[in-house]
């Protein structure tokens, strides 16, 4: 538990030195975000505001994890493969944040491109889990286990890519994906601690004192968002850590809010082109508490305190489970 709160506080405070000279740098290069045509009207004051802060989350998060994983003697091959895994998505989430601001619009990479991308990443945990986990395809459900077999490799993508989407999905408010992923990763961290994967444990406390540290400029009114280089990596990262973690069907829970989001933009999609008419003024949900006239940080405050409760209930199940 010593490492777990020294990877919070390591990230929590390289996110806080790092971040005002990146903030400063993206201001001075221009590099702003470009608000959507179809987002509510009080989007627009978000116009030009920095972006691609996902690029210090990130570095704090490695250089948290690394120095913490060193003192810990836990430099191992898997620590490798989650953080490598976490690169590889921050580079996909840059490029399409970079097609962004170069184009001066909101259209990155194209929706085949990005998931494609994604799947491609997720083969790397799924790959090396399968390799060097003798029990890996057995996903436990409770006191129940299921062995998937050949389908598991398949189930670990899937899961990784959705928490990758779902994650930014998510991040459309000041603050909103930011508070939310770090009770997520308190939970993921205390998970992985008791279910004997040190490594992922403090990784994922890395990321939760990272967002943490992040908060102070993200929140309403935002000095920089993280954009795609921070939500597709932190969600993609959440997905691997609960696959490395063998804990994927508990991530349903403690990933609550991110699902929810995801559902309402599927509910509202199929229901608009079976029925032509919307569930949700606005999709994903927090859009549709916007113009329901909650103001930002009341969304942000109730959500937020939904993913601290989901996520407490997630960790007392898993500690019954394994009783």
């Amino acid at each position: 538990m010593i490492m777990l709160a020294a990877a919070f506080l390591l990230g929590m405070i390289l996110c806080l030195l790092i971040g005002t000279p990146f903030i400063d740098f993206l201001k001075k290069k221009m590099i702003g975000q470009y608000v959507k045509d179809c987002a509510p009207e009080t989007h627009a004051k978000k116009q030009g505001t920095p972006t691609m802060g996902g690029i210090f989350i990130i570095t704090a998060i490695i250089l948290a994890s690394v120095i913490t994983l060193a003192m810990a003697q836990r430099l191992t091959t898997g620590a490798f493969i989650i953080l490598l895994t976490l690169l590889f998505y921050t580079f996909a989430g840059f490029q399409d944040d970079y097609i962004k601001v170069k184009g001066k619009g909101n259209d990155g990479l194209s929706a085949r491109g990005k998931l494609l991308r994604q799947i491609a990443i997720a083969m790397l945990p799924t790959l090396y889990l399968m390799i060097t986990h003798h029990s890996a395809t057995i996903v436990d459900i409770g006191h129940f286990s299921i062995n998937l077999g050949w389908f598991y490799p398949l189930f670990a993508i899937f899961v990784i890519t959705g928490a990758s989407n779902a994650y930014n999905l998510t991040d459309g408010l000041d603050g909103l994906a930011s508070a939310t992923g770090m009770f997520s990763f308190i939970a993921c961290s205390i998970i992985c601690l008791f279910s004997g994967a040190p490594e992922a444990a403090i990784i994922s406390a890395s990321v939760a004192g990272a967002l943490s540290g992040f908060l102070k400029y993200n929140k309403p009114k935002a000095q920089v968002f993280m954009g795609d280089t921070g939500s597709l990596a932190i969600g993609g990262l959440l997905g691997t850590v609960a696959v490395m973690g063998k804990f994927e069907i508990l991530l349903v829970l403690i990933a609550g809010v991110f699902v929810m989001e995801t559902l309402s933009v599927i509910i509202q999609v199929i229901s608009f082109k079976t029925t032509g008419k919307r569930v949700f003024k606005m999709s994903p949900i927090h859009h549709h508490f916007e113009l329901c006239n909650w103001s930002e940080k009341k969304i942000v405050t109730v959500f937020a305190l939904i993913s601290l409760i989901l996520s407490f209930v997630s960790v007392v199940i898993f500690f019954l489970t394994e009783v």
